[in-house]
């Protein structure tokens, strides 16, 4: 208890209590004592009771400040990813209230400034360099105990770990940084902090004159800023979206998920869960998923060192100059076949999707298209695609074979460096192995990054490639709803629906391309529609139909045609709102529009072959 509690000063606050009550009783004042429930504030960390005291505390106005901060902002001379920060930072600087700077804590920096001991002078004097005795009587001075506020000191280091006060090189080169990055529940704690801070002491008459001095004060102000970008991430979270508290037990341990799935899933997991604005409700079976990715690497990796082995275990990439910055496409890539022509243009538009994605910090984005660049065109189409060609032992051209493995040497150490900044380890140890332990620079993280080679895209090779994937995919579908035994090759039967897509299938279509991915024995292509034949599969590009002979249950048939003639109807609908909605056209992309157009009219077809299917069935079995 302090002073103005008179007999009781000096006292415990409980032990004043109790002798309130002894007081008031010994006077005769007591009517009677009774308990009453409360709710109690308790330190989390040492389970006591808080309650406020009032004391003398030290301030800063933060008015001046604050006013900097904002301008800076409002100028855009500081921006936040996500953009809504931005206007959150500036509602709060806007609102802003003087700073209590002081902390009664054991450790910290103290606050600079002394009292006089004299009784008769009592004069605060606050400096920069420590006093030696009272200016106004000459008496002793003792320094304030309190430290100060950790945000105080945190919001200093940007300029005063690079020599401030004096003009020193690092200050002139390394000031204001790039980027901070940094959680959104301490943007007003330290963010804002530094930015007040920066913007106050790295101007006239604070700042110290370099090499580096501005031209106007406008000049000085965008200067004097302590970051030029401000990326607020997102907070982990347990799988129900909770804050992970020891309470409530759901607190996970990064160390034993990496234990578990490794550092490179656990990283993944991460970075494609990481939308902006929006907390990570970490899952482990999304890690356990994306270990099965690294797996699918490792895999890819083997099956390529087994065939440089058995090739020519001399190939090594072809881009021998790699180095910092950006390196456009794949060097030393010859792309002779559609597939190659295809996965090359694939793999640039990834380079150039993941490049667009981490210049704006969208990581979950980057982290995305990756993924579905390597595991779902990389190994599932282009490795299987390019078997053939790599067996020269079963007739195929050892000269092809060669082309072909350093093909896919080139794109597999092209497609590690794009991968790397996700998935660092695996990539580094793979990219070591395929220099076979000499590689040209010392880790993968110094090789340039893959950036888009518009000369490398091929967009008709896209197209091509599309239709076949299309009528590939198609074959697998109808042998899956026929049953047919997997080793079985059945011939197929095709109806193109215009000269151009026929000659383009009969230029491509070969056994080399549809042998192992659809198990096909061979292609007859038709003069007259298959939408009418049970069993058939139609696109806005052609029909197929596979020749087999099997009882078809129409029940089952006309049940999936209902169901997918209810899911083009549903998508004819959402893209007919979005065309009628004429401030979605006003806003949206040329080319976003014109795709919505062109969906349009090949939905109108599917619907139109669904309808035309369903009207042929009859009633009973079809052979």
């Amino acid at each position: 208890m302090n002073a103005n509690a008179g007999a009781y000063a000096g006292l415990d606050r409980f032990a004043a209590r109790a002798r309130v009550v002894e007081d008031l009783a010994a006077q005769g004042y007591l009517v009677g004592t009774k308990d009453y429930t409360i709710a109690l504030a308790k330190c989390d960390r040492s389970g006591t009771i808080v309650e406020p005291r009032l004391s003398t505390q030290w301030f800063v106005k933060i008015a001046p400040l604050a006013q900097r901060a904002i301008e800076v902002v409002e100028k855009d001379y500081i921006r936040f990813t996500p953009e809504n920060y931005g206007q959150i930072y500036l509602n709060w600087m806007r609102n802003i209230h003087d700073w209590c700077i002081s902390r009664q804590l054991w450790w910290g920096h103290r606050i600079p400034a002394w009292y006089c001991t004299n009784q008769d002078c009592k004069e605060v004097v606050v400096a920069r360099e420590a006093p030696t005795a009272c200016a106004k009587c000459g008496g002793k001075l003792e320094q304030e105990t309190d430290v100060l506020d950790t945000w105080f000191s945190s919001g200093l280091l940007p300029f005063t770990t690079l020599g401030w006060p004096e003009a020193t090189r690092d200050l002139d080169v390394f000031y204001p940084n790039s980027l901070m990055i940094t959680g959104f529940d301490i943007l007003f704690f330290w963010v804002a902090r530094m930015i007040m801070l920066g913007c106050w002491f790295m101007m006239a008459p604070h700042k110290p004159q370099g090499n580096s001095a501005t031209k106007t004060t406008e000049d000085a102000l965008r200067a004097s800023v302590p970051f030029r970008e401000v990326y607020i991430h997102a907070l982990v979270r347990d799988a129900d979206r909770q804050k992970m508290s020891k309470t409530k037990g759901n607190v996970l341990d990064p160390i034993e998920v990496i234990g578990k799935y490794g550092t490179d899933a656990t990283r993944f997991t991460l970075a494609a869960m990481a939308a902006p604005g929006t907390d990570i409700a970490f899952s482990e079976s999304r890690t356990a998923g994306y270990r099965n990715f690294a797996n699918k690497i490792w895999n890819a990796a083997r099956f390529m060192f087994m065939n440089l082995d058995r090739i020519d275990p001399t190939l090594r990439p072809a881009d021998t100059s790699v180095g910092p910055g950006l390196h456009p496409g794949v060097a030393g890539f010859q792309a002779g076949t559609l597939e190659d022509r295809w996965i090359l243009s694939r793999f640039n538009r990834a380079a150039k999707d993941v490049h667009d994605s981490l210049q704006g910090y969208r990581f979950d984005e980057a982290a995305t298209r990756i993924y579905d660049f390597f595991w779902g065109e990389f190994c599932d189409w282009y490795l299987e695609l390019i078997k053939p060609r790599l067996n020269f032992e079963e007739g195929a051209s050892p000269d092809a074979a060669r082309v072909a493995c350093a093909n896919l040497v080139n794109l597999f150490e092209a497609s590690l460096r794009l991968l790397h900044p996700v998935m660092p380890f695996i990539t580094e140890e793979i990219w070591h192995a395929i220099y076979d332990g000499k590689p040209p620079l010392k880790s993968i993280a110094l090789a340039s990054y893959p950036s888009a080679e518009e000369k490398q895209i091929d967009l008709a090779a896209e197209t091509e490639m599309a239709i076949l994937q299309d009528l590939i995919v198609s074959v697998r579908n109808v042998r899956a709803e026929l049953k047919i035994e997997p080793k079985v090759k059945v011939p197929i039967e095709v109806f193109a629906h215009q000269p151009e897509i026929r000659a383009m299938l009969e230029h491509n279509l070969s056994a080399v391309l549809l042998d192992r991915p659809a198990n096909v024995e061979k292609i007859v292509f038709v003069e007259n529609s298959l939408v009418n034949v049970p069993g058939a599969r139609s696109t806005s590009r052609f029909d197929v139909h596979a020749v087999y002979e099997k009882k078809i249950d129409v029940a089952v048939e006309r049940e999936r045609l209902t169901k997918e003639l209810e899911k083009i109807e549903k998508e004819q609908a959402n893209g007919q709102r979005q065309l009628s909605n004429e401030q979605f056209l006003a806003k949206a992309p040329a080319k976003v529009v014109e795709g919505l157009k062109t969906r349009a009219e090949e939905l109108t077809l599917l619907r139109d072959k669904a309808l035309a299917q369903l009207n042929e069935l009859k009633d009973g079995g079809t052979t």
